[in-house]
């Protein structure tokens, strides 16, 4: 039973992971102050990540820009402590001690790219073929009668088959354009996958319910 809640717990993990999240976790960086030097003295990061200076020389220092987009000026820092700053405006920034004029270094904070462009599912077209009524010309060949004892159709008799005619085919192309219309877009493989760790989940904790119910009667 255990094997099983811990088969469970791992498919959910594996769901969440696989999942599309709104935004990827800003990157981190580091800056050793030691040796009266910045380390690395040039950086390069994109926008909305977090650099993190820390002192390990025995004499202070602090980060004070001197160029820039914005002005950045850290607390003074001793020996083991740190001082961190998320760059969210792109640009290039020169810092320096202000206690050691000689520690110099550049941070170049790229713009993050922007989002792509989700093209518009193509629209579904339906085609309907005009229905033509036959017509007679003045070129057409003349009807041969026949002497019948039924009397002749009148002309509203006469219009009834004819709009049967031309009502059928309009009938006809109604299943072309439902079926044209039904086509749907395929299921999400990851909201099929995360289905399936529900219903593991639920089997699970079904199953632990009856052995801890039967436990309990046979204890009574």
């Amino acid at each position: 039973m255990r094997a099983l809640l811990r088969a469970a717990a791992a498919l959910a993990l594996l769901t969440v992971w696989l999942l599309p999240s709104g935004q990827a976790s800003a990157a981190s960086y580091s800056v050793a102050m030691k040796g009266y030097a910045f380390s690395p003295a040039s950086l390069s990061v994109p926008a909305g990540s977090t650099v993190t200076w820390t002192n390990y020389d025995t004499a202070p220092h602090d980060v004070k820009t001197t160029s820039g987009p914005l002005s950045i000026h850290s607390p003074m820092l001793n020996k083991g402590q740190s001082w961190s700053f998320t760059f969210a405006t792109a640009g290039s920034y020169g810092y320096v001690c202000t206690v050691h004029p000689d520690m110099t270094a550049g941070i170049t904070v790229r713009a993050a790219p922007a989002p792509a462009k989700t093209s518009a599912a193509p629209r579904e077209h339906t085609h309907t073929t005009p229905t033509r009524t036959p017509s007679r010309t003045a070129h057409s060949a003349p009807a041969m009668t026949m002497p019948s004892a039924s009397p002749s159709p009148t002309a509203s008799e006469a219009a009834v088959p004819q709009t049967a005619q031309q009502a059928a085919p309009q009938v006809s192309q109604q299943p072309v354009t439902q079926t044209a219309a039904s086509t749907g877009r395929p299921l999400d493989p990851l909201l099929v996958l995360a289905g399936l760790v529900a219903g593991v989940a639920v089997l699970c904790l079904l199953l632990v319910g009856s052995r801890t119910s039967r436990a309990q009667r046979e204890e009574s």
